[in-house]
């Protein structure tokens, strides 16, 4: 079973920003390297058609190998263990050593620990992570289980369109019905450390909706967006990076805790406003991914 993670101020990996790319789609391949994604999904799942399979998997052999990582996460989501693209989608996880893996379906620890037993037999360590799609209703009532299952679980991703197709939600504004749903996973996430990614927007010449979804998923607690087309990374980017109005009041608490006199006390007032030291540790955690963001951004540009 996974220990419980301690969160500290260090910052966490981007992923504001995670586009599933079709592993069938050679030019959709080729393009990876110009956008500007937090992480890429190269799917083996529901994108590729059964009898596209061993193309696909062929495809993604041949990007890892002539293609550098470029500070990029890199994913690959596997065909589900007890289907017939399971463990070859697997023989090529071990191959390319990617950073993780995306397990479709999860509905019970056994499905992450399936996983976790073929990557340790391969003499993988913490190389290559494991992450966890929840979309099913069974995923939901697991979540706090599944959560544990292994120490190299990092992620949980949504997955809404087989969640609307199980339950019998209808599609509309707001999620209303799901947000319930959504928030049962974050929680059983978050208690243990595990970075959660909202589901995918499916309209994406939708803009103004996009939008309204991104910000939803921000105030919710969500670390970013699964996305299915490139024009939907910037506003994913931005809802899901730090606020300017947020960076300047982290600085301001951090400047005021710096300040003589403060270092044994766990309140003080900020312009009226009490801070607590907890505070403290929020506004450096958010100031080290801004800073992070600025640097990655001056290094694509």
């Amino acid at each position: 079973m996974k220990a419980l993670t301690v969160i500290n101020s260090a910052p966490a990996s981007l992923r504001r920003s995670v586009l599933s790319v079709p592993s069938v789609n050679i030019r959709a391949l080729r393009k990876v390297q110009a956008l500007d994604c937090d992480a890429v999904i190269f799917d083996l799942e529901d994108s590729v058609a059964p009898q596209k399979k061993a193309e696909a998997r062929d495809n993604l052999r041949l990007f890892f190998k002539e293609t550098a990582s470029s500070g990029v996460e890199r994913i690959i989501r596997i065909n589900p263990m007890d289907s017939d693209f399971g463990s070859a989608d697997m023989e090529l996880v071990i191959e390319t050593q990617p950073d993780a893996v995306l397990i479709p379906k999860v509905e019970h620890v056994s499905d992450i620990q399936a996983v976790a037993d073929i990557l340790s037999d391969a003499g993988s360590t913490q190389e290559i992570a494991i992450w966890a799609m929840i979309e099913t209703p069974k995923g939901i009532l697991n979540a706090p289980t599944i959560a544990l299952a292994d120490e190299r679980l990092q992620c949980l991703v949504v997955g809404l369109n087989d969640l609307r197709k199980e339950s019998g939600v209808l599609p509309g504004s707001g999620r209303a019905y799901l947000v319930p749903w959504l928030m049962q996973i974050l929680l059983a996430g978050r208690a243990h450390g595990l970075d959660i990614i909202d589901s995918v927007f499916n309209d994406f010449q939708d803009m103004e909706a996009l939008e309204a979804e991104c910000a939803q998923g921000r105030a919710m607690g969500f670390c970013g967006k699964m996305l299915i087309h490139p024009s939907q990374i910037e506003p994913a980017n931005r809802h899901f990076g730090p606020d300017p109005l947020a960076v300047r009041e982290a600085e301001s608490i951090v400047a005021a805790f710096a300040k003589a006199g403060t270092e044994h006390l766990n309140v003080i007032n900020l312009n009226g406003k009490m801070v607590e030291r907890l505070h403290l540790v929020e506004a450096e955690r958010l100031l080290a991914t801004a800073k992070h963001i600025a640097a990655r951004t001056r290094k694509t540009s």
